[in-house]
Formats: C-alpha cells, sequence, structure tokens
C-alpha cells in the first residue's frame, strides 16, 4: 500500500506568478511541502478558484513609531525641513504606549493588506530616546503570529550635529536593532554622518539604509559618497537609498550613468512614492514636477529596487492605508508604467523589496515558511490593473484574517430583513 502525503493544508487550484496553470499548494509543518497540478492526499483543503496566490507584500521603509498623528498638529506643511520640525516637537512627548497604539493600528492594517515582511524606521536621538525602539520592540513581538517585523535604528535629525544620538544608535544596535540608517541632509557634516553610520554598521554586522538626496537639484547629492563606502567596505547588497528623489530629475543620459554606479557599488534604492509626490514640487505654480524616482526602469539597468509605504497619515504624507498593493498601483500610474510593465511594478512590492532585506527564505518555493496571501484576480498584471481586495492570509500556514467577498443584491434577490 502506497501512503498518501500527509499535509495541514492545501491549496487547490491556485494561481502563482511561476506556474502557467493553476497548481496544488500542500503545507505542512507550516512550511510548503510540495507544489504540483494535483496533489492526492488527505488535509484540510482551501479551494482558490484560479485566484492569485502570493507570498506577501514586502514593505522595506516605514515609520511606525510616527505614524498616525493627524490632528495632534497643523497639517500644512510646505517643505520637508517643516515636517521634521513638526514631528521633532511633538516626539518629545511620545510615550511608549501612544507609539505602541499608533503601530498597531498601522500593523494591523498593512496584514490584512497582505504584508507578511516589514522593516520600520525608528527614530532614535535625545528628544524621544529609547521610547520608540522599545515600543516597536513590542510590537514585532506582539505582531509576529502575522508579521516579521524588521528595526532599522536610525537618526532623523542628523548625528554629528545631535549630541547624544550616536551613544543611543549604539544602546539600540545593542538591543536588537536589524539594521542602521541614516540621514545625511540634515547633518552639518554629511560625510562624516556617512562615514558613521558604515562603522557601526560594521561594528555590528547589519545593513545600512539611508534617507538619501530628498530634492530635485541633481547637481549635488551624497549617493557617490554612498557608493564609495559600500565599495570600500565590502558592502555590496547590503545597501539601501531611500527617496532619491534627485535621480527622477536627471535626463536620460544622465540616469543611465547612476543607475549603473548603484548596480556597480551593490546599493539598492527604494521609492516612496506617496511622500515623494506629496512633498516635491509643492513650490511650482504649474507643470509641479512629480519627484518620483523610475524604480522599474532602474531594475532594468540593472539596481535592485523596492517601492514602499514610509509614511502613514503624519506632517510628511497626510494619507496612506499601509497597503503596499496600493502603493504599487499608484507608483504605476505616475511612473507612467505600460502595461507590459506591470508586473515589473508588482515585483518592486514583492521579490524585489525581499531581495533588498536578503530574506532568504521568500517565495511560494517547496521548503519555504507558508507564507502566503490571495488576491481576487488571476495574474500579476491584473493584481497591478484592477486593485482587487486581498481576500485572505497565512503565515506559516496558519490563517492570519479573511476579508469576504462583496455581494450584490439584484432586484430579483431575496434579502432578509429584520423585523423593527
Amino acid at each position: 500500500m502506497i501512503a498518501k502525503p500527509a499535509f495541514d493544508l492545501v491549496f487547490r487550484n491556485a494561481v502563482t506568478r511561476s506556474s502557467a496553470a493553476a497548481v496544488d499548494i500542500g503545507i505542512a509543518g507550516g512550511r510548503i511541502a510540495a507544489i504540483a497540478p494535483r496533489l492526492v492526499c488527505e488535509a484540510v483543503e482551501v479551494d482558490l478558484n484560479g485566484r492569485l496566490a502570493l507570498p506577501g507584500f514586502v514593505d522595506t521603509h516605514i515609520h511606525l513609531d510616527k505614524a498616525c498623528l493627524l490632528g495632534r498638529c497643523g497639517h500644512d506643511h510646505a517643505s520637508l525641513g517643516e515636517a521634521i520640525r513638526a514631528v521633532s516637537a511633538m516626539k518629545r512627548d511620545f510615550t511608549i504606549e501612544d507609539v505602541h497604539a499608533r503601530g498597531s493600528k498601522v500593523i494591523e492594517r498593512a496584514i490584512t493588506a497582505g504584508t507578511t515582511r516589514m522593516r520600520t524606521h525608528v527614530e532614535i536621538d535625545p528628544r524621544i530616546g529609547l521610547r520608540g525602539f522599545e515600543a516597536v520592540k513590542a510590537l514585532k513581538r506582539d505582531y509576529a503570529w502575522a508579521l516579521d517585523l524588521s528595526l532599522c535604528a536610525f537618526p532623523q535629525e542628523g548625528l554629528t550635529n545631535d549630541p547624544g544620538a550616536d551613544e543611543l544608535l549604539v544602546a539600540a544596535l545593542n538591543d536588537g536593532a536589524e539594521a542602521v540608517g541614516g540621514c545625511p541632509y540634515v547633518d552639518s557634516d554629511p560625510n562624516a554622518h556617512i562615514a558613521r553610520i558604515f562603522d557601526l554598521a560594521q561594528e555590528f554586522d547589519v545593513d545600512v539604509d539611508l534617507h538619501l538626496d530628498f530634492d530635485l537639484d541633481p547637481s549635488w547629492w551624497h549617493m557617490e559618497e554612498v557608493c564609495r563606502q559600500t565599495e570600500r567596505r565590502n558592502y555590496h547588497g547590503r545597501v539601501a537609498i531611500g527617496h532619491a528623489t534627485k535621480l527622477s530629475a536627471l535626463p536620460p543620459d544622465r540616469l543611465k550613468k547612476a543607475g549603473a554606479r548603484l548596480a556597480e557599488a551593490g546599493v539598492a534604492v527604494t521609492v516612496l512614492p506617496a511622500t515623494d509626490l506629496y512633498l516635491m514640487g509643492r513650490d511650482a505654480t504649474h507643470n509641479a514636477p512629480r519627484g518620483l524616482t523610475a524604480a522599474h526602469r532602474l531594475v532594468a539597468d540593472g539596481v535592485l529596487c523596492s517601492v514602499a509605504t514610509n509614511n502613514v497619515q503624519n506632517p510628511f504624507t497626510p494619507f496612506g492605508d499601509a497597503s503596499l498593493l496600493r502603493m504599487a498601483n499608484l507608483y504605476a500610474n505616475a511612473a507612467h508604467a505600460g502595461i507590459g510593465e506591470f508586473d515589473a511594478c508588482l515585483d518592486l512590492v514583492t521579490d524585489l523589496p525581499a531581495r533588498l532585506m536578503n530574506l532568504k527564505d521568500y517565495g511560494i518555493t517547496v521548503g519555504n515558511p507558508a507564507d502566503i496571501v490571495v488576491l481576487d484576480t488571476d495574474s500579476g498584471t491584473n493584481a497591478i490593473a484592477e486593485l482587487p481586495d486581498v481576500l485572505m492570509g497565512f503565515k506559516r500556514g496558519r490563517k492570519t484574517f479573511e476579508r469576504q467577498r462583496p455581494t450584490l443584491f439584484r432586484p430579483d434577490t431575496e434579502m432578509f430583513v429584520p423585523s423593527p
């Protein structure tokens, strides 16, 4: 007698981005155990009826500690500097409980929008101390059942010009931060700022994720110094720069050269559509520039890129619902992506950010964790075009959320109407 394979769960009729036809996906022990056109087995079954299964969205750049601040201050901020100053004034009064509550709201929205991996930047400086870091550490623990959260400690208001910030960064790295960030354009000595961030990254063996070149003047930038430090430290594939809106202001020939330099050094780029579009070009009276770097075109030239959330409902970005699918759709619209590039836009919130975060166990592949989200559509192209509902999600084979499909009640449909 030949025993049937034993699975805890089987997804029937799932469409994946790598399969030409619907397949079955067998789950055992929280991991993907088999993928085949038809699995003959005894198990709990979930029939996806030809819907798209993804390994979850990956958010490489979000700020949970300063999310959901609408109503705490005015929001007529006309520049990046004004937004930084507004949050700086507020965060002195942030408590661990406050940061945790606001971060929970965003994480829960992200989970139900299909995100399964996330890197959050956490501000570390003398104004907030380590309170934000403590709160986000608690969020990492509290939501591990649905989302893998990685903490990037970073000084938003400078480093060499902010006494006490360096010691706090070291404390956060000693306490488990998995990446170190920086913000050279607010420091009085940007190159020293960059060098110190790389020093810390090497000392603690963590990745580097910098806010960089966040304006529309391409006559100068810090990108070259970051590339130089990356090569000097042999950090190829471990460095990302966020925003990099200066690249959007380059003519094609210069953009090509900049892309070649980034690819050569192994420096990735994260584009943050909601914030970049909101803050860039605000001083224009007409024909306002988008300020959005064409990530999918940089990818075609060999640069590792991602699209991410950044801020949610605060002075930097007074919008947001933590949906990376919506962000990819926004990016595709603003970046003038053609229909043939829609799949590449979906890559920017799935496979490519997983590579940026050096995740070795991401993807619908045998042996990987059974992290799967189901979209109410049948292809990657349609995921961008239709902006479909994310119907359900699983983390290590356990269902984490479910969204019911809407029901239309036509005139001839019998409806139950409760009596008064």
